[in-house]
């Protein structure tokens, strides 16, 4: 799509390309209009890989407001610019849950109709209808397995991707027992596959949404959040990946996180007025390398309940129970970007997702 010598008083097709690869999403569908090989871009290959790699460098969060007066959820867009825009999945004409993401792509959740999930692009609103987990209904007699975890891997590459589902096998009015029972959806194959481990682990509302997808594994942290527990998606075996010697000395004291920074595994740790972070460098020799402690005394009145959400070099995201706040790590300065203005009391940190615009397909 290249021009080497374009017209007096043009620009090279190249340059072009990468100047409307920096645009938001929805003014590459306006702009469709002007001409065709505009019209071709949001689809094309090439184009949706230079978008891509620009996106990377705009954080974004995407977060449902819960409102226990409303039948409905609302959904809003955050980004590092402070921009505050309404985000809508009624292209999936049903009432959904987020229940995880990956390159901008989303795995919802059926509220209405057990066992029903969604892949889409909100910012193409292309959707991909999952089959069933199961044929038979749910009933107290044929109960679910408790999706305790979930996760959603998308490959940029292939555009292929791959959706988990866990919990442990719960009888109707009994505590669960120690079967971990998996279910993967292969877009592949478009179909569902079962198998049971046997992990004896357990995850919170805290640590069980943040999964990090790296090196063909999906990662999350445990109840303990004594080590990172991953997953390979090519033998399904499960291994232990032990956390930061400086956490493990201090007897995992703090709150700690598990988060993605550039595409690799991160820990951060908020202990009294510092949160540090760490990245898996060497994911072989399990070699952690502090990036980065930052004092809170900025929040001190919110350091207790600031839970981090995303991160990239230079920004960090951190939800409270009403507010959205942001460190720049190059100024050296706290932001508020965000505040629940109505009277929603459930905590933003268990409805936020970190996010990338993208123009990946799911179909």
């Amino acid at each position: 799509m290249s021009s080497p010598n374009p017209p007096n008083g043009s620009l090279p097709n190249d340059l072009i390309l990468q100047i409307l690869a920096r645009l938001p999403i929805k003014s590459l569908f306006r702009f469709k209009s002007v001409c065709k090989s505009w019209s071709n871009l949001p689809s094309d290959a090439h184009f949706i890989r230079l978008h891509y790699q620009a996106s990377s460098k705009d954080p974004n969060l995407l977060i449902e407001i819960l409102d226990p007066t409303k039948p409905s959820s609302n959904f809003i867009s955050i980004d590092g610019f402070f921009n505050v825009s309404r985000f809508s999945l009624d292209f999936l004409n049903d009432r959904v849950k987020i229940r995880a993401a990956s390159n901008g792509i989303l795995c919802c959740a059926s509220v209405r109709n057990k066992g029903i999930y969604y892949v889409c692009n909100p910012m193409t609103r292309e959707l991909r209808l999952l089959p069933r987990t199961r044929e038979r209904p749910f009933t107290r007699f044929q109960p679910e397995y408790e999706a305790t975890i979930a996760a959603l891997a998308f490959d940029p590459l292939s555009y292929r991707f791959v959706v988990f589902l866990a919990g442990f096998y719960r009888p109707f009015g009994r505590w669960p027992h120690d079967e971990f029972v998996c279910l993967v959806f292969d877009s592949a194959t478009n179909s569902w596959n079962k198998f049971v481990s046997y992990i004896h682990e357990e995850f919170t509302h805290m640590n069980r949404n943040q999964v990090v997808f790296f090196n063909g594994a999906l990662h999350w942290l445990t109840y303990s959040c004594s080590y990172v527990l991953a997953l390979d998606l090519g033998d399904w075996v499960w291994r232990k990946i032990s956390m930061p010697e400086e956490v493990v000395a201090s007897g995992f004291a703090g709150r700690i996180y598990l988060l993605e920074l550039e595409g690799l595994v991160s820990v951060v740790r908020i202990l009294e007025d510092w949160m540090s972070t760490w990245v898996l460098k060497d994911y072989s020799r399990e070699k952690w390398v502090l990036e980065d402690r930052v004092h809170l005394r900025c929040i001190r009145g919110f350091a207790t309940s600031a839970f981090p959400v995303s991160q990239l070099r230079d920004v960090v995201f951190l939800a409270t129970q009403k507010k959205v706040l942001m460190y720049s790590r190059r100024d050296k300065m706290w932001r508020e970007i965000y505040a629940v203005e109505d009277n929603c009391t459930y905590p933003l940190w268990f409805s936020a997702h970190s996010f990338r615009n993208t123009l990946f397909p799911c179909h």
